[in-house]
């Protein structure tokens, strides 16, 4: 942990607390030590501040793209979090091992599969990166939905305070099927770890994975907690 983790963080979340309602008692369900894959949602810049500092836990990590680092208040901030930067739009092979790396030593690591905001709050279609850090470290998947706060700029503009709904699920494992790695499966996986995170939604959130009927499951089962 790096010098003035917490108080940097009780700073944001004061800041925050400001601006949002956060109703964030869900974040007890997450485990204080991992290994564990965090799969959230992505629907604009709130989540990562959100999540990060209302958990306050440096076991808590995640990946982001490499353009933020631009920010320099970006920068300096995933670096005290540890963020793991990424080239999007490549096979970054560099990020992919530090993930591993956090994973092996215990980290929660934070992912949105999304890959990109999607603004609306609706879910788009993810990419198949989780599915391959989950098949290749093992390490048990916790979907994290929130929303609410795709209005946030329209309600800052008006002086409100914005919602921020956070549902945490129960986590899960792939299954022996999953193993394979093939580029179907790898999709298919990770679409059904999407329909895991559309089940905390509301319905109107869900967006490319609405459902009408109850999902059938072939490469994902429940675990127990795993901290």
């Amino acid at each position: 942990m790096k010098p003035g983790y917490h108080a940097v963080n009780a700073v944001i979340r004061a800041f925050f607390s400001l601006l949002c309602r956060v109703e964030g008692s869900q974040l007890a369900r997450i485990p204080k030590q991992g290994p564990a894959i965090l799969a959230a949602n992505h629907i604009n810049f709130l989540e990562s501040p959100i999540m990060v500092t209302w958990l306050d836990n440096p076991a808590v990590t995640g990946i982001a793209k490499r353009e933020s680092w631009k920010n320099p208040l970006f920068y300096f901030l995933f670096n005290l979090w540890e963020i793991i930067p990424i080239d999007r739009g490549l096979v970054d092979r560099d990020a992919f091992n530090m993930a591993y790396e956090a994973l092996r030593q215990g980290k929660l690591l934070a992912v949105s599969p999304e890959g990109t905001r999607s603004k609306t709050g609706q879910l788009l279609k993810a990419k198949p990166g989780v599915s391959v850090i989950a098949a290749r470290s093992g390490a048990p998947i916790i979907p994290v939905a929130m929303w609410g706060h795709e209005n946030f700029w329209g309600n800052l503009k008006r002086l409100r305070r914005t919602p921020v709904h956070i549902e945490v699920g129960q986590p899960f494992r792939l299954t022996a099927a999953a193993a394979g790695l093939s580029r179907d499966v790898r999709e298919a996986v990770t679409d059904e770890i999407m329909y895991k995170l559309a089940e905390l939604l509301p319905e109107r959130y869900r967006g490319e994975y609405a459902f009408d009927a109850p999902v059938e499951y072939r490469f994902l089962v429940p675990v127990p907690n795993p901290g």
